[in-house]
């Protein structure tokens, strides 16, 4: 029969090949992650609109209405909604676009002739000689060669191009049709997980579980209505002050609110840039400055304390480096999952911390000894019996 200190090594191996089996799990979900990004956008999608939907069916279905009635419902409006912005933003965006394609003369005009003459002048760095299109034509010319094989790539890209376009349009097609089928089984799917869980477990992730689901419902309809509410009003502040490109410029800095101070950047910069080519004067660069400074204190003020608030529990350093690390190790699929995962290893940090301000190791042996002793009155009249015979 094996000896006590035999008995307790064998539970600290079996205890450490446990823990590096679950590594092992965790590995090989990551790997297989990033082998299935390019096909798994439309399912990540339509996982996120079949939770936002989920209470929403939940309701109709207290209303009196079946699941799969509700279901219908929820979809329809889904791919109504997204149809009606589609309807409502392509014309407009279509003709920014437009006039961008017939401006960009203007724009190259105005880099030539104004910008890079105006940073040789303060910077010495001669980018005007390096950036000049004639100069880059003759260096083409130089290096034929080279340009040959550069124009089979490009070649080759458009080629499959036109593959990625029918693969966007597969996907913009699957994304309701999976959308029904989340919403549909979403109960059971969740049944299904929660089964899963070994019983000692349950209570504990199942509270997990619900705070993360109520952080990240929280944050991302708020961050949704509040980049929806910069976009229109960037796009109006700027069509206001006399911006051509004003429209197009306040969605993109509306869609990059996503990640903080990189939609206001991206939007002051392409502002300034579309009001010193269009205009060329102090006056229309001043109005871009106005109109990007009044959505940030009404977005800092208003918006983001009422519709977003501190949900997610992450601090604005912390969501840029989720994004940007999602996006490097997974591209796409990484920033669409890097916030999701983020606040739920941010739930889990919690957790983890609140084990630890309770466990022995941070409280100390006395305090853990004394805390067990208010806890037990039998271990307290066992202290006092001992204390009086040693008396």
């Amino acid at each position: 029969m094996p000896s006590p200190h035999a008995r307790n090594s064998l539970a600290i191996i079996a205890q450490f090949l446990q823990r590096l089996q679950w590594v092992a799990i965790a590995v090989a979900i990551l790997t297989l992650l990033y082998l299935l990004s390019p096909i798994l956008v439309p399912f990540i999608v339509a996982a996120m609109l079949g939770w936002l939907g989920d209470p929403v069916v939940d309701w109709l279905e207290a209303k009196g209405r079946t699941r799969n009635q509700g279901v219908t419902i929820v979809t329809l409006v889904m791919c109504f909604l997204a149809l009606f912005l589609v309807l409502l933003l392509l014309p407009m965006l279509q003709r920014q676009v437009v006039y961008l394609i017939d401006a960009l003369p203007t724009y190259k005009a105005w880099f030539d002739k104004t910008l890079l003459p105006w940073i040789d002048a303060k910077t010495g760095l001669r980018l005007r000689s390096t950036l000049d299109m004639d100069h880059l034509i003759e260096m083409l010319r130089q290096h034929w060669s080279t340009a040959g094989s550069f124009a089979g790539t490009v070649l080759q890209y458009v080629t499959t191009s036109g593959f990625a376009v029918a693969m966007m349009v597969g996907n913009l097609v699957l994304i309701p049709i999976l959308t029904f089928f989340y919403l549909r089984d979403w109960d059971l799917l969740v049944t299904k997980i929660a089964s899963l869980v070994p019983r000692e477990h349950i209570e504990t992730v199942d509270r997990l579980a619900r705070e993360s689901s109520a952080v990240l419902s929280g944050f991302l309809r708020g961050q949704f209505l509040v980049m929806a509410i910069l976009g229109v009003l960037y796009g109006a502040g700027l069509w206001m002050a006399g911006i051509s490109l004003g429209l197009l410029i306040g969605i993109i800095a509306g869609l990059a609110t996503f990640v903080p101070y990189l939609g206001p950047t991206s939007g002051i910069i392409l502002g300034v840039l579309a009001a010193l080519v269009q205009y060329g004067d102090v006056q229309h660069v001043m109005y871009v400055l106005i109109v990007f400074g009044i959505g940030q204190v009404i977005e800092s003020y208003f918006l983001t304390p009422r519709l977003v608030g501190d949900r997610i529990g992450l601090s604005q350093v912390a969501v840029i480096f989720a994004v940007l690390a999602g996006g490097q190790l997974f591209g796409f699929v990484g920033m669409l999952l890097a916030l999701p995962v983020a606040a739920v290893a941010n739930v889990l940090l919690r957790y983890a911390h609140e084990r630890y301000v309770q466990s022995d190791l941070y409280r100390g042996e006395d305090e853990a000894e004394t805390s067990i002793v208010l806890a037990n009155p039998h271990a307290l009249s066992e202290v006092i019996r001992n204390e009086s015979d040693v008396g």
